[in-house]
């Protein structure tokens, strides 16, 4: 055991001193994770609150209703109106910028309940920015309009305008506060924490299997006292340790995203504003015990994922070799982890926990909304390390041989 921490000393020496690794493993982390779950949804949700506060341009073409334009045009305590504007072709005027959206009267509009006429109104279904400022407001005061057109011909029938909607319907939210405040971009976490344990580990296996074959030393090396396999498994806790260091400083960077939240969110946040944010993740807090099973599943996930590049990279001949073969793993992560956001739709039993990669994801993912449990947790770590188990084998029987020291 003493040899095996002997040769792990010795890697985690020239993977320190390595300052990408250091950048990869503990600065990008810390930033990257905080930004994307504070700084990307206060970001959303200043640019579509932002569309309230806005006056827009809306093109017109015909004769629109009195009261219908100063509805348009009105601002109200949550929003201002828009700017309407008298236009010749709503498609071009839409398409060229010269409008967000387009009002076209097709056939007169009624100023009293009881007739009907036909409204159409352009605007790019793309395109986000329409659909949450010009295109939203038009709807609101179009629905205002006729609202009260109804209500004022209900009155005069002497009727409760309650006819129109004998049953009223609320929404209530019965998600848990993990899973209402880790929003719809929750399945990009596991993304970005796999990902960064792929990343911090790469630098460290291809430099100690590729890159020693690489410079000539791998020969000298082997040919030390030292069994093989000793050097192969301190190679793997020097992997694993600087995988698990940057899968620590990627749960750091997710426990420190609550106290930044608090601390740049501005304290008169519009309600659009504070609900788009909310939806997009930005009122992310993990517990002890979240946090606690976040690391435990990315330790059994780092482990995996450094046998398996050890494992490649010894069948590299450089350290550019290597970096080819590790490549395609990206996707390995990237796919999976794309799918999770349909993870509602999927019917997941406890033996798919069990599958290496994607139970940790599940995992991850069941944490981050306050659904995990202990067994997910348990198949998810026995699969990866039972991986790594396999994966160990191979590449002892590999570095057994003795071709595994030259280049050819």
């Amino acid at each position: 055991m003493a040899s095996i921490w002997t040769v792990a000393q010795q890697e985690l020496t020239a993977t320190i001193r390595d300052r990408r690794t250091l950048t990869s493993t503990i600065l990008i982390p810390l930033l990257i994770i905080p930004l994307f779950t504070v700084g990307l949804p206060l970001l959303l949700g200043t640019l579509f609150g932002g569309q309230a506060q806005t006056r827009q341009s809306v093109g017109v073409i015909g004769t629109l209703p009195a009261t219908l334009r100063t509805q348009l045009e009105a601002d109200s305590k949550t929003e201002k109106g828009v700017r309407l504007t008298v236009i010749r072709d709503p498609i071009k005027a839409v398409q060229s910028g010269e409008v967000d959206a387009a009002l076209k009267v097709t056939s007169p509009l009624p100023s009293v309940a009881g007739q009907s006429g036909t409204l159409q109104l352009f605007y790019k279904l793309g395109n986000l920015k329409a659909q949450s400022g010009a295109a939203g407001k038009v709807r609101s005061a179009v629905e205002a309009y006729n609202t009260a057109l109804v209500g004022r011909k209900l009155s005069e029938l002497k009727l409760s305008s309650a006819l129109l909607t004998p049953v009223k319907l609320s929404t209530v939210d019965a998600s848990n506060v993990a899973e209402a405040g880790s929003g719809a971009l929750a399945f990009v976490i596991p993304l970005f924490l796999l990902q960064f344990i792929l990343a911090g580990a790469t630098a460290a296996a291809t430099d100690s299997t590729a890159g020693e074959r690489e410079r000539g030393t791998f020969e000298a090396l082997l040919a030390t006292p030292t069994p093989r396999s000793t050097l192969l498994l301190g190679k793997l806790a020097a992997t694993t340790i600087t995988a698990l260091a940057a899968a620590a400083f990627s749960v750091l960077g997710l426990s420190l995203s609550a106290p930044i939240a608090l601390l740049v969110t501005p304290a008169g946040q519009g309600a659009a504003q504070k609900a788009t944010q909310q939806a997009f993740g930005g009122s992310l807090a993990l517990g002890s015990g979240a946090l606690g099973t976040l690391l435990l599943t990315a330790t059994s996930a780092a482990l995996l994922i450094s046998a398996l590049l050890l494992t490649l990279s010894l069948l590299a001949r450089s350290v550019r070799e290597a970096q080819t073969l590790i490549a395609p793993l990206t996707l390995l992560i990237v796919l999976p982890a794309t799918l999770l956001q349909f993870a509602d739709f999927l019917k997941t039993g406890a033996a798919i926990y069990g599958m290496p990669i994607v139970g940790s994801m599940l995992v991850i993912l069941d944490t981050v909304k306050g659904q995990s449990s202990g067994l997910h947790l348990l198949l998810s770590v026995a699969g990866n390390v039972l991986g790594a188990g396999l994966l160990v084998i191979v590449a002892t029987r590999m570095f057994g041989r003795e071709s595994v020291a030259f280049k050819q």
